[in-house]
């Protein structure tokens, strides 16, 4: 067990000269090469001095103002605005876009007008004063071959623009002839 212990103390000995060997060459090439370093540091640029000048323009309009970078606003035209009656209950026809609705035809009830309109499958009787569509188009006019509405669409200024669309009639083409 001594002849054990000796062997390992000894190779232990050995490993230990063997890498402070290395180390040593290493830190005499770092001294070596550190003798031609030097720093290389630039002297700061000369702080140039401006000569104070006074703004003559002091009662003119203020060159960073906020009126200067934003364009003026149109006054919002008074419209009544459906969304403002909570009253109000939506219509059917409200529910889809103006574009998916068809005028299949017109119905004459005395001198009054009424339009059929056609979503999906579903068939629905219109008259003036009717909402439909999702931009609170209002029914103003129905005709033999149209129908009218004034629409409300918000404009990029939160005011409101008023629209006038017009549906025509769509007849039935039987394709082949």
């Amino acid at each position: 067990m001594k002849n054990v212990l000796a062997v390992m103390i000894i190779g232990s000995s050995v490993l230990t000269l063997g890498c402070t060997n290395d180390q040593e060459d290493i830190l005499k090439w770092m001294n070596e090469q550190a003798v031609d370093m030097r720093g290389a540091v630039k002297p700061l640029p000369e702080v140039k001095i401006f000569p104070v000048v006074n703004y003559l323009a002091v009662n003119d309009l203020e060159p960073f103002n906020a009126t200067r970078i934003e364009p003026s606003r149109p006054e919002k035209r008074r419209v009544d605005d459906p969304r403002l009656n909570p009253d109000r209950q939506r219509e059917p026809l409200e529910a889809y876009p103006l574009e998916s609705l068809k005028m299949v035809g017109v119905l004459e009830k005395g001198k009054l007008l009424n339009a059929l309109i056609q979503v999906d499958k579903a068939l629905y009787q219109v008259h003036v004063g009717n909402f439909m569509g999702r931009n609170y188009g209002k029914v103003i006019s129905i005709n033999q071959d149209s129908l009218e509405l004034q629409e409300l669409i918000e404009d990029l200024n939160e005011g409101w623009i008023e629209r006038v669309a017009t549906m025509l009639l769509q007849e039935r083409q039987e394709v082949g002839r």
